[in-house]
C-alpha cells in the first residue's frame, strides 16, 4: 500500500507539472483534458472502454455485466441529450463518457462502501484504468513540450546513420504505396489501436485477479507505463521528427528536401536543422516499436491466437512506422533495446535483483547509449562503411535480445522431477 501511495503521489505531481508546462504554451494539460472527457466528447473513446475493461478484472462476472451495462446506458443517454439539443460531435468520439464515469463511480464506491482488502483491490483496479488513460494524455502533453522547447532537430544525423541499414523507411514506404489503399488502411488501424491491443494482452494476464484477490507481480501495463514515462525524456535529448516531415511533403517549407519515399537523401555532412513549433520530436527511440515489442514479449505465454496476434501486431507496427515515414530504421533498433532493458529491470525488481538482472540492465543501457552516441557523432562513418556499421548495429540489438532470452529463461521456475517411490512388495510367508 505504501508503494502504491508513493507512486500515486509522484504520478500526481508529474501530471501537475505537465499541466503547468502545457498552460505556459496556451493549451490545456493532461488533467484538464481528462476532466473534460467526463462530459464533453472524449478524444479517446476506445481507450476509455479499454481502461474500464482493465478495471473490471477485479470484479465478479455479475459486477462486470452491471458496470458494462451502466457505461453503455450512460453513453446512450448522453447521445440522446446531444441529439435533442442539436449538438453535433465534430471532434472526438461520441462515446466513452460512460466508461469514465463508471470507473470514477467505482472509485467512490471503493472509498465509501468497501473495506480492507476489497477496498485496496478495487482502488488498484481503478488506478490501473486511470493510469492507462492518463498515460495517453501525458504523452500528448510531452509531445507538445518537445515541439515547443526543441526548435532544432537532428534528422540529418539520423538519416545519414540510416544509410548503414539501407534506408529502410524509403524502401518500405514504396512497398506500402504499391499495395494501394488496402495496405495503408490496415497498417493505420494497427498503428492507432496499439493501446487496445495491449489491453487485450493485459486482460489475459490479469484474468485471475478477481479469483485470486491480488494482482500478479508483473504484467504488460507496468511495462507500457514505464516506456511511456521514460521515452519522451529521450525525445528531449535527441529531437527527431521523422522522414515524412524532414524529407517529405508533410514538412512543408521546413523540410530539408521533398525526397521521401522516392529518393534516399544524399550523403553530406549532417547538421541540426530548424523545424516548426508544432510537429512532435518523437522519433528517437520509436516508442511504437517499443510498445509493440512489449506486446510481443507478454503474448508469448498466452494461447495460440494471442501469440499470433502479438506477432502480427509487432510486424504490422514495424511496417507502419517505416512505411508511413514516421521513423528511420535506426529508431526501431533503439526502440527494441530500450524495451528489453526496461522489461528486464521491471522483472528483476519484481523477483528480486540478482547478478544476471543487474548485468543485463547495465548491458542494455550501455548498448542503448552507444547507439544514440554513434547516431549523433559517427553518422558519416556509419554511412561510408555500411558493410561494417550496418551489421554492427544489428549485432548490438541481437546481442541484447539473446541476453534477454537467456536471462529470463534462467528466471523461469524449473519443474522439480517427481520422486519415485517403489511400490511395496508383498511379504513372502
Amino acid at each position: 500500500m505504501v508503494l502504491w501511495l508513493t507512486a500515486g503521489v509522484v504520478g500526481l505531481g508529474f501530471l501537475i507539472a505537465l499541466e503547468i508546462a502545457a498552460r505556459r504554451y496556451g493549451v490545456a494539460g493532461p488533467i484538464t483534458n481528462q476532466a473534460r472527457e467526463v462530459i464533453f466528447p472524449p478524444k479517446s473513446g476506445f481507450l476509455l472502454y479499454a481502461g474500464m475493461g482493465l478495471m473490471m478484472v477485479v470484479l465478479t462476472w455479475r459486477q462486470r455485466l452491471i458496470a458494462a451495462g451502466t457505461a453503455i446506458g450512460i453513453d446512450i443517454v448522453i447521445l440522446l441529450v446531444r441529439w435533442a439539443a442539436g449538438i453535433k460531435v465534430t471532434e472526438g468520439h461520441p462515446f466513452g463518457n460512460g466508461a469514465l464515469l463508471v470507473v470514477l463511480g467505482c472509485a467512490v464506491l471503493a472509498v465509501t462502501r468497501r473495506t480492507g482488502n476489497e477496498r485496496t483491490l478495487l482502488l488498484k483496479g481503478v488506478g490501473l484504468s486511470l493510469l492507462l488513460v492518463a498515460g495517453r494524455k501525458t504523452g500528448d502533453a510531452w509531445l507538445l513540450i518537445t515541439s515547443k522547447t526543441r526548435p532544432t532537430v537532428l534528422d540529418q544525423y539520423v538519416a545519414t546513420a540510416d544509410h548503414a541499414l539501407g534506408n529502410p523507411s524509403w524502401l518500405v514506404g514504396r512497398i506500402v504505396r504499391a499495395t494501394g489503399p488496402v495496405g495503408p488502411h490496415v497498417l493505420d488501424w494497427v498503428y492507432v489501436q496499439l493501446a487496445v491491443a495491449a489491453v487485450a494482452v493485459a486482460l489475459y494476464q490479469l484474468r485471475n485477479v478477481a479469483a485470486d484477490r491480488r494482482f500478479p507481480g508483473h504484467h504488460l501495463v507496468r511495462t507500457f507505463l514505464v516506456i511511456g514515462l521514460l521515452g519522451p525524456a529521450i525525445y528531449m535529448i535527441f529531437p527527431v521528427v521523422g522522414p515524412i516531415f524532414a524529407y517529405g511533403a508533410d514538412g512543408g517549407s521546413w523540410a530539408a528536401a521533398n525526397l521521401w519515399p522516392e529518393t534516399a537523401p544524399p550523403l553530406s555532412a549532417p547538421h541540426s536543422m530548424p523545424f516548426d513549433g508544432i510537429t512532435p520530436r518523437n522519433c528517437m527511440p520509436s516508442l511504437h516499436t517499443a510498445w509493440a515489442t512489449a506486446i510481443f514479449i507478454h503474448s508469448r505465454k498466452g494461447p495460440r491466437v494471442l501469440r499470433f496476434a502479438g506477432t502480427f501486431w509487432l510486424i504490422a507496427t514495424l511496417g507502419a512506422t517505416l512505411g508511413f515515414g514516421y521513423h528511420y530504421g535506426v529508431d526501431l533498433v533503439a526502440g527494441v533495446v530500450f524495451t528489453l532493458t526496461i522489461e528486464t529491470a521491471l522483472r528483476a525488481q519484481q523477483r528480486g535483483w540478482d547478478r544476471a538482472g543487474v548485468q543485463l540492465v547495465a548491458y542494455g543501457t550501455t548498448i542503448f547509449a552507444a547507439l544514440l552516441t554513434s547516431y549523433r557523432y559517427l553518422p558519416m562513418q556509419m554511412a561510408e562503411y555500411p558493410w561494417l556499421s550496418g551489421p554492427l548495429v544489428v549485432l548490438a540489438m541481437t546481442s541484447v535480445i539473446v541476453a534477454y532470452i537467456r536471462t529470463t529463461n534462467l528466471w523461469e521456475p524449473k519443474a522439480s522431477p517427481a520422486t519415485h517411490h517403489p511400490e511395496p512388495q508383498p511379504e513372502l510367508v
